[in-house]
């Protein structure tokens, strides 16, 4: 709203996103809220904006969001909330890709935003609700560009080819999860960035390779197909193998990665986990696209395990 303001003030007739994903939801309800004046608290949820907007252009300085390609802004709100805003109208008319944009992003931040889009991928592929032909399309070639070239953007940031991949991955995953939903690791990862500002892309990490193993059973033959995806030597297995193979592949993907990889050691007390729970389970409009039903004591579980 500040922003909103200041562009009030100086008239603006145009907003452009530059930055991470917050920087660019941020661009898409300046757009919005400048153009045409409404309470934010009055479009959380989906359809419930009004336009036009500002005409808008996003360019992302992390590969992980996809916020450049989706209709949707998340806002932390003062009660310690992930809100979101859904509509169409904040689909950008333009968004910028440039490698050399993320050069000089941290490897633990790009880190982050990697497997964040690798999460992106992997829930799209997985919802029980809007999953679809051209979103398991975009979601399966996202992956695969995204697992390849992770660890090659992390060891060497001025690697242009890796960095460009990593960024045309992420748009894709976005395009993806737009079209489908992400699942139970966001639904989770959610109360540790409201509460206790944990940067997303982590708090997805560290719930992860927990919520994976947690679906296997109910997403075996997807998760096969994902495996093989990554892992040509899966070609000729079963889907039994092929699904466990895939959910140690990404965990290893996970381990490899230079950041905090516990709860504990993000700063999170144990006494905590019961609130993150009872959080959880308030974002059910997320866990209902996750293929294996959780409820209160599956969540604790979940902690527990990332703890």
């Amino acid at each position: 709203m500040q922003a909103v303001a200041v562009g009030q003030s100086a008239a603006v007739d145009g907003v452009i996103g530059f930055g991470g994903g917050s920087s660019l939801d941020t661009a898409k309800l300046v757009a919005l809220l400048l153009r045409t004046p409404q309470l934010l608290q009055n479009i959380y949820g989906a359809g419930l904006a009004r336009g036009p907007r500002l005409p808008l252009i996003q360019v992302p300085t992390t590969a992980g969001t996809g916020s450049e390609v989706t209709w949707v802004s998340v806002v932390t709100t003062p009660g310690h909330e992930k809100k979101t805003v859904v509509s169409s109208l904040l689909l950008p008319d333009l968004a910028l890709l440039d490698s050399q944009l993320t050069i000089g992003l941290p490897p633990a931040i790009t880190a982050m935003t990697g497997i964040d889009a690798m999460v992106h991928a992997i829930e799209a592929l997985t919802t029980v609700l809007k999953r679809n032909p051209i979103s398991d399309v975009l979601a399966l070639k996202a992956l695969q560009i995204l697992y390849s070239n992770l660890p090659a953007a992390v060891g060497d940031g001025h690697d242009l080819v890796a960095r460009e991949q990593m960024l045309f991955g992420s748009l894709l995953a976005g395009m993806a999860f737009g079209n489908s939903s992400v699942g139970a690791v966001h639904a989770l990862a959610y109360p540790l960035g409201g509460h206790f500002h944990i940067p997303h892309g982590l708090s997805n990490s560290l719930l992860l390779p927990h919520v994976l193993r947690f679906n296997l059973e109910s997403a075996q033959t997807i998760y096969a197909e994902m495996g093989r995806a990554i892992l040509p030597g899966l070609l000729a297995t079963d889907d039994g193998h092929a699904a466990a193979a895939f959910v140690q592949a990404i965990s290893q993907r996970v381990a490899g990665m230079p950041y905090a990889q516990t709860l504990r050691q993000a700063g999170i007390a144990h006494s905590e986990l019961p609130l993150l729970a009872r959080e959880a389970m308030k974002v059910q409009r997320l866990l209902d696209h996750n293929p294996r039903p959780i409820g209160y004591e599956d969540a604790l579980a979940i902690y527990q395990a990332a703890f």
